[in-house]
């Protein structure tokens, strides 16, 4: 009974809201949890138009971001680029991959004409006069860029969204829980539609913390096939950006036309000849029809809130009834001391080659200006702090950090998964996303515990990608993960897509 009233709710709510008018008929239309498949079919019927959506989705953000806290900046000119496109499809009959798409960007990517900021007061009026290079492919595939999303600052934080250019990002699940960190704002923007898409950036967490938290599908993909340029970093050998979506279906269109090889990032020269031109072949219902899923039990079932436990049972459960093959308890050789000082902090040298490359000013070169200028962020402060005498890996600092590829550790930890994968031969190892529900807003420090999500696709460089699973008994919701092999996005896309479409768990907030 809870959940159909939980069910008649949610559409009485979205009935309300999120709405613009048919555009052949002048009949209310609800935007709210459109895919861009069907945008664009409306495009294609003329029940909807790009400035129309945009509109709607302005309309949205007008009447929930100061309740989310979510978003820093609407751009000004969303309109006008909406009507240009409206204006070409009138003209050419032919719809971009992404035409008429809004699109929520993370705080710390670079987009001309708005401010770049990672949430910091050193960078709060910096305005970056070129787009990074997944934005120019974004924009070349149709899609309209309509916010920045607050972040936490300097993307320090797992645990939580905090800035000091914006404040506290809120979950929309709960507004007094935590929607992790950094990428909140993404997540809790797109999770409560006042987008289609987003992206977040992943160091150890970022985009599969947060989707998790918020009920959306959170792409880490290979290291090396998609771009990191122009991107502020948090240690760029381990940065990700990447989509955050409310399916699978749209996270892979966008990562389809952001996959490819970027001059000004030499890791993605790894990824020459393995990025394919059509991810989309990938989604398949019967996906999961004898796959071979492995339990990684040590992220699975030591210290698993019991909520958790229930769902990610009911998980394997779900997953065996459309046919996969479950292989429990599956433990790595190795694996407690493989996960040991992988961490390589760098973010001295990352963040300085950044203000050297994009920001070019005198005042703001050093990680000393940084901390000169200060932070209202406790926690950035702590970080700052730490990072002002701290470099290299945690244990035998003077080690040097190469990338994933030429790394010894990262190497040794990625070959003992897949060499395991192989002997199983599984296709995907699975484990919760996060072991406990989201933490309290006032109590972030204390109840942080359970994120897998830091433990072996940063260091090792492989795919892992976060779907929902369910909810906990006061509506929050949790995401499990599927981890697969260098490369292996045509698989992870099989599974992720065949598992969502069984089992549905994606509904909307319930904002008051």
């Amino acid at each position: 009974m809870k959940r159909i009233i939980s069910f008649l709710l949610a559409l009485l709510f979205l009935a309300g809201t999120y709405s613009c008018r048919n555009a052949k008929t002048n009949e209310p239309m609800n935007i709210a949890e459109l895919s861009i498949a069907q945008i664009h079919r409306a495009f294609e019927e003329d029940r909807l138009t790009s400035v129309q959506l945009v509109e709607a989705y302005l309309e949205s953000i007008t009447q929930w971001n100061d309740t989310l806290n979510a978003l820093t900046f609407i751009k000004p000119d969303a309109l006008a680029v909406a009507e240009a496109l409206d204006r070409e499809y009138k003209a050419t009959g032919i719809l971009r991959p992404l035409h008429g798409i809004p699109l929520i960007v993370k705080d710390n990517i670079n987009t001309a004409g708005m401010p770049t900021t990672a949430g910091a007061l050193a960078l709060k009026d910096f305005i970056p006069e070129d787009d990074a290079f997944i934005i120019k492919k974004l924009k070349e595939a149709g899609a309209i860029i309509l916010a920045k999303s607050n972040m936490a600052e300097w993307a320090f934080s797992p645990m939580h969204t905090e800035s000091s250019t914006a404040g506290i990002t809120r979950n929309p699940y709960g507004l007094e829980f935590v929607p992790a960190g950094s990428s909140g704002g993404t997540a809790a923007a797109v999770a409560a539609n006042l987008a289609v898409i987003g992206l977040g950036t992943d160091t150890g967490n970022s985009i599969r913390g947060p989707a998790s938290h918020c009920a959306l599908v959170g792409f880490r993909t290979t290291q090396g096939l998609i771009s990191r340029s122009a991107i502020i970093p948090l240690y760029l050998r381990n940065d990700i950006v990447g989509p955050m979506c409310r399916s699978v279906e749209d996270a892979t269109r966008v990562l389809e036309v952001m996959a490819g090889f970027d001059p000004l990032d030499p890791i993605t020269r790894h990824g020459k000849g393995k990025v394919s031109e059509n991810y989309l072949q990938y989604l398949d219902h019967e996906g999961l029809q004898g796959a071979r899923i492995g339990v990684l039990g040590s992220l699975s079932y030591d210290d698993v809130h019991p909520e958790i436990r229930s769902l990610f049972r009911q998980a394997l459960d779900e997953m065996e009834a459309q046919g996969a093959v479950i292989i429990d308890s599956v433990e790595i050789p190795g694996f407690d001391d493989l996960r040991q000082n992988q961490w390589c902090d760098d973010f001295r040298k990352d963040v300085e080659d950044y203000l050297q490359t994009w920001v070019r000013r005198d005042t703001l070169a050093k990680l000393e200006d940084i901390i000169r200028i200060g932070t209202n962020s406790e926690y950035a402060a702590g970080s700052l702090d730490y990072f002002k005498n701290h470099r290299g890996r945690g244990q035998n600092s003077v080690t040097e950090c190469p990338d994933v590829y030429q790394d010894s550790r990262s190497i040794a930890f990625r070959e003992a998964i897949e060499q395991t994968m192989d002997a199983l031969q599984l296709d995907a190892i699975v484990y919760p996303s996060w072991n406990y529900p989201p933490a309290h807003i006032a109590r972030f420090r204390e109840e942080y515990k359970g994120d897998n999500s830091q433990i072996i696709a940063p260091h090792t460089g492989q795919p892992a990608f976060s779907v929902p699973m369910g909810y906990s008994g006061q509506g929050l919701p949790a995401g499990i993960q599927f981890l697969g092999r260098m490369y292996a996005e045509p698989t992870l896309i099989r599974l992720t897509y065949a598992y969502e479409q069984a089992t549905h768990h994606r509904k909307p907030p319930l904002l008051p």
